[in-house]
């Protein structure tokens, strides 16, 4: 298959197209023909070799953390899925690689994907959707009627993290640049902290 290719960490030209093998299929996996994938700051990162004392990855390297596509095989113990189901997964640490025609991701990691998003959006989700859940849900334990700070409001963890403590019914403040104040308010946010201007450590809640 085709692939995108790290062979040596660097930050600059480290990376190339190329031909590597099919990934394996393992019992509890499913085989997806990528339709998308989505490129965050954590690729570039891992590129340039900055995890790599707690990402020890074995080179040749095929980057990608988020993948939108379709199951076109299912391992034998496989019992969520089936071939053909549309689906989108943020892969585990150890089995990244949606940079490439196919990938192989255990069940567990995969979901069916919204259907009234295209490839494109579905694949944009799964990585910055995962951090907002966890910060927001599984390490803060956010409740309705609380209050929130979330900064860099537009980023894709922001907008993620706004629209999710909205749902949870939080007060949301955030901080963005001048340039971003009508995003972070399009998308829920109660209380928008310009940090060009303003002082997120004095503003009202």
């Amino acid at each position: 298959m085709k692939a995108f290719i790290v062979d040596r960490y660097g930050k600059k030209d480290q990376g190339r197209i190329g031909e590597m093998p099919d990934p394996e299929l393992r019992e509890n996996d499913v085989l997806v023909q990528i339709y998308a994938a989505g490129v965050n700051l954590l690729d570039s990162k891992i590129r340039s070799g900055e995890f790599k004392l707690i990402l020890p990855y074995r080179l040749p390297l095929i980057l990608g953390n988020d993948v939108a596509g379709v199951v076109v095989q299912v391992g034998r113990q496989v019992r969520r899925f089936k071939i053909g189901d549309e689906v989108y997964a943020r892969p585990p640490q150890d089995r990244i690689g949606s940079f490439a025609e196919l990938i192989s991701v255990n069940e567990d990691a995969v979901a069916i994907a919204p259907k009234k998003l295209t490839m494109e959006e579905a694949a944009s989700i799964p990585l910055v959707g995962l951090t907002a859940w966890q910060a927001l849900i599984e390490i803060a334990n956010l409740k309705k009627g609380q209050k929130v700070l979330i900064h860099a409001g537009s980023g894709g963890v922001g907008t993620i993290a706004i629209q999710l403590a909205k749902h949870l019914s939080a007060t949301v403040a955030t901080t963005t640049s001048t340039a971003n104040l009508d995003l972070v308010k399009n998308v829920g946010t109660d209380i928008v902290i310009d940090y060009r201007k303003d002082d997120f450590e004095t503003t009202p809640a």
